[in-house]
Formats: structure tokens, sequence, C-alpha cells
């Protein structure tokens, strides 16, 4: 996938961001390498991906309207799979967490949600929670050009919502 400059785009893990430059960088003895420079808004950091990585890293476009609406569609959907082994599910919701993909995110939020309610979560399981949910409000607010205390409003909602939950638990 290509992308200009001033394109809004989703850093997997660090969420929105802007192109900013696509420059080349000539490294010693390689062919010039191409990068997209993007400035991640949430903290004003810059990050460098080579313009030939980006399907492998998972940089993308931000969401259409039409696929925030799947995203809600999810998290509303009442169906939760939880691996009862900690480390096998951190693993897996790491492995989600990584592909960027907004979907994945979504089903990590509602899972770890879930589990939150029956128990502690560990630090790290505690950590991906918010860091799920917050990828998930600052995009659709960015997207929507709501406020993300409104789309934090309508997320807990959302997840909190469906009164027939249907635990699936699995053993990895």
């Amino acid at each position: 996938m290509s992308f200009k400059v001033g394109d809004k785009v989703v850093y997997p893990n660090h969420g929105v961001g802007v192109i900013e430059q696509i420059m080349s960088v000539a490294a010693a003895g390689a062919a010039d390498n191409t990068y997209y420079r993007l400035r991640i808004l949430s903290n004003d950091s810059t990050v460098l991906v080579p313009t030939g990585n980006t399907n492998q890293v998972g940089l993308r476009k931000v969401l259409s309207r039409k696929d925030v609406d799947k995203v809600f569609r999810v998290l509303r959907n009442g169906k939760i799979e939880i691996t009862n082994d900690w480390k096998g599910r951190f693993q897996e919701n790491s492995e989600k967490m990584r592909t960027g993909d907004i979907f994945e995110v979504a089903r990590v939020l509602k899972n770890l949600t879930f589990l939150s309610r029956s128990k502690n979560l560990s630090y790290r399981e505690r950590k991906m929670l918010d860091k799920s949910k917050y990828l998930i409000v600052s995009e659709i607010a960015e997207v929507s050009r709501v406020p993300e205390d409104q789309i934090e409003a309508k997320v807990d909602k959302a997840v909190g919502g469906p009164s027939k939950t249907t635990a699936v638990a699995r053993d990895h």
C-alpha cells in the first residue's frame, strides 16, 4: 500500500499519525531506501517506516466511516473467546495488537474487558486493555471528528452492552 504526504495512517500499537514526508536515505554500500516519516499525533513522536515494509508492519489508512460501524458491531457482539492459560492468552492478544487490524484490536478490548469483570488482570493484560481502548477511541474520534471522551463513552457502552454474552474458553 502506498501513501502520500498528508495522509492519516495508523501505525500498530502507536495509533494515528500523519505522513509528513517521503524521504530517500542512502546507506553505505546499499541502494537508496525510501521511508515514510510519520508524526504520531498522540505524543508528537516521529517514526520512519520503509515504504516497502508497510504491509509487514501493518501501516494502514485510518478507518472509513463505514468501518467505524463495523468496529462497534464487533464490540457489541456477545461472543467472547478466552484462552484459559494467561500466557497463551497474552501471546494471542499481543499478536492481534501487532497486526494493526482495528477489528482484532476491538476483539482484544472486548475479551479483556469481559475477563476484567470476573477477575483481576495481570499488570501486562491491564496495560494491553488500556492500550486497545486508547487505539480504538483515538482512531474513531479522529475519523468521526468527535471528542475522545464522547467516543470513549460509546465504546464503554458497546463493550458493556450485551446481556447475553457467550464466553468460549479454550486451552492453549
